[in-house]
């Protein structure tokens, strides 16, 4: 009888442990696409990084150009500086269009889709283009 006791409880407050499990959260992430305008006071080579994104935007003569911030080795937040980037987590350099340069980084930042929408950039996080790819600001 103390056997049926145990097994009847245990399976009493199972089911009550069940019913408190936790239920499964949509969150809606940010949206990897965004919109900015480009400072006026950008100087060719010097970064442009939107508050609250992993993305680098720069302009030169030959146009406006995004460069992804992710480190290509553990996923770190690269710095951009005058030389190119550097990765603060375990030292991978990268030249100023994204190059490998050294440290154990596996391949070059990504490049970043950059579109024109009257004098606003649209700039696509998700999207890869090959480096060098640059539009007419």
């Amino acid at each position: 009888m103390a056997a049926w006791s145990a097994f009847f409880g245990s399976l009493l407050f199972a089911s009550i442990g069940m019913l408190r499990l936790p239920k499964a959260a949509v969150v809606a992430s940010r949206s990897k696409k965004f919109r900015i305008s480009l400072p006026r006071s950008l100087s060719a080579g010097e970064a442009y990084v939107p508050p609250g994104r992993n993305v680098a935007v720069f302009q030169d003569a030959g146009g406006v150009y995004a460069i992804s911030l992710v480190c290509t080795h553990l996923g770190c937040i690269v710095k951009p500086g005058p030389q190119g980037f550097e990765c603060p987590c375990h030292g991978s350099h990268f030249g100023p269009d994204g190059s490998v340069l050294g440290g154990p980084a596996p391949r070059g930042l990504p490049w970043r889709a950059v579109s024109m929408d009257g004098n606003d950039l649209i700039i696509d996080d998700d999207a890869t283009v090959p480096p060098g790819t640059k539009v007419k600001a």
